[in-house]
Order: C-alpha cells, then sequence, then structure tokens
C-alpha cells in the first residue's frame, strides 16, 4: 500500500493564498495547487505539524472569506496532475508564459520559462498578466529596477529581457529567493539578484528607475513610503495585486509621497496602476 497524503482544501480570497500558503508550507505541506477559489495543499500524513496548522487556523480565525476542510488521500503524480491542468500564458500576443514541459513551436518577442515550487506567479493570475503586461509598454532600457514580493522573479525576469542594466528582487518566503533565483538561471538573466526579505531590510547606493510591486492592497499601503523614498524622480512606481474599488486609496496615499497616477489597467476585478514621482 502506497504512502496517504493529508490534503488540505483552502477557499479564501486570492491576495491572502500565497501568505496563507508559506505559512502552511511550515507546517509540512510541500505541493500547493491554486484554484478557482483558493489552493489545495498536501503533504505525507507523518510529515504534517498538527500543532503548527493549529496555530495557523487560530492566527486567521478572524479572516473573511476562509474555509478550510482536509482528507487522506492516496499518494499521486503532483506534477502530473498540475501539468495536465496548467497551460501557457501568452500576454498580448508578445511574452509566451510558460513551464519547461510545455512544447511550443510558434515564436514570440519575448519568452519566460517559469518552473514554480508553488503556482503563484506563473502569469495565470490577472495581477502578474497585468503587470507583465504593462511591463511591455515600460523603457527598462539600461533601468535600475526594483522588484519588490518577487514571488517566482517572473518581473525580474522580465524586466531583464525587456533590457533593464539591473535588478534587485526580494520576498519574505524562502521558497521564493530558491524558486526566483532558480528562474533567473533557467531564463539567462545573470543581471538578477534575489534576497530574502522586504523593502525595510535593505539600503541601496541609488534610487531605482523603476519599481515593480505585485503584493496586497495592505502591504503597497504601508510601504508606500519606502517606494517613493527609494525612488528617483521622474521614476515609475508600477503595482498590482489589488482590486479596482482599492483604487483612491492607494492614489491618495501615493499622493502623499510625492507621487501621481500616469496610467490604470485591468482584467476582472483585479487592477494595476502606474505612479511617477515628482521633483
Amino acid at each position: 500500500m502506497g504512502s496517504r497524503y493529508k490534503r488540505l482544501q483552502v477557499k479564501c480570497n486570492p491576495d491572502f493564498s500565497e501568505i496563507l500558503m508559506a505559512e502552511i508550507a511550515e507546517a509540512g505541506f510541500d505541493t500547493f495547487m491554486e484554484m478557482n477559489e483558493g489552493f489545495e495543499a498536501f503533504a505525507e500524513e507523518d510529515k504534517v505539524d498538527r500543532v503548527w496548522l493549529d496555530v495557523i487556523w487560530e492566527k486567521y480565525s478572524h479572516v473573511r472569506p476562509l474555509e478550510f476542510s482536509e482528507d487522506s488521500i492516496e499518494k499521486q503524480n503532483w506534477n502530473k496532475d498540475w501539468e495536465k491542468n496548467v497551460e501557457p500564458i501568452v500576454v498580448e500576443g508578445q511574452c509566451l508564459i510558460r513551464a519547461a514541459f510545455h512544447e511550443i513551436s510558434e515564436k514570440y518577442p519575448y519568452e519566460i520559462i517559469i518552473t514554480p515550487k508553488m503556482s503563484f506567479g506563473t502569469g495565470h493570475h490577472q495581477t502578474t498578466y497585468l503587470m507583465v503586461k504593462s511591463q511591455l509598454e515600460i523603457d527598462h532600457q539600461d533601468k535600475l529596477v526594483m522588484d519588490a514580493g518577487c514571488g517566482t522573479g517572473i518581473l525580474s525576469i522580465m524586466a531583464s529581457k525587456r533590457g533593464a542594466g539591473k535588478v534587485e528582487a526580494f520576498d519574505i518566503d524562502e521558497w521564493s529567493i530558491e524558486n526566483g533565483q532558480e528562474n533567473a538561471q533557467i531564463n539567462n538573466c545573470p543581471n538578477i539578484r534575489i534576497r530574502q526579505g522586504t523593502v525595510s531590510d535593505f539600503s541601496w547606493p541609488e534610487r531605482f528607475d523603476i519599481i515593480l510591486a505585485n503584493i496586497n492592497r495592505n502591504i503597497l499601503l504601508s510601504e508606500m513610503e519606502a517606494y517613493a523614498s527609494n525612488l528617483k524622480v521622474g521614476g515609475l512606481l508600477q503595482l498590482s495585486g489589488f482590486y479596482v474599488s482599492d483604487i483612491p486609496a492607494l492614489i491618495s496615499e501615493a499622493a502623499g509621497h510625492g507621487m501621481v497616477k500616469i496610467s490604470q489597467d485591468q482584467r476582472e476585478q483585479w487592477a494595476t496602476i502606474g505612479l511617477r514621482k515628482g521633483s
């Protein structure tokens, strides 16, 4: 009889999934599959830290919506299942985002290969699509770029392929660092440096021409001042990870730090805005 796995089925807002995945990974879960309204997580039953899992549910008991259920299932070939369901993404007919196992004959101006340890940052989420789409319209040539909350490193890779001089990327999650570095290497982007931490953990000798941040509304609001202080006069801050209804709050906070909105786009209920720093 094969090994049995614990399966968690979690229903939550998409912008909360990444945070919750990172927490659940600490309880022994190492395989994640994104669903329409949340995700599923899997772990060998004898590797699950039950105490830590209970701590997580207590920690986020106030979050709404949040529902979870768990059961025990036979071991499966998770990668095979994931590969059957994930499809390549083409952004605006110009940028192909695919996994290494996809065989694509058609050529595009840009191609990004992503091998995710978790399924965020593959281009399937609306905010990732919006950010990559915006990057197609931004002049990256020889620019110094920051990628805040880099995840799989997809935006860093796009910046590099668009001609950025150097990309400084970071994320709070260890899996993102490992995965981002792996993806940067696969895509032959040696000018990307990825480190673990938040924007307040680092200092840079010069200010950035472009800052990319696809995180969530609350973090963007709390870190707006840090983004502004690290951005050159005339520099661009491109944000996503929030709903269209969140735009006024973000514009207001940005204005308090000398930045004005210059662009806006949306895909279903998700949005992105571009902000320019004034003198």
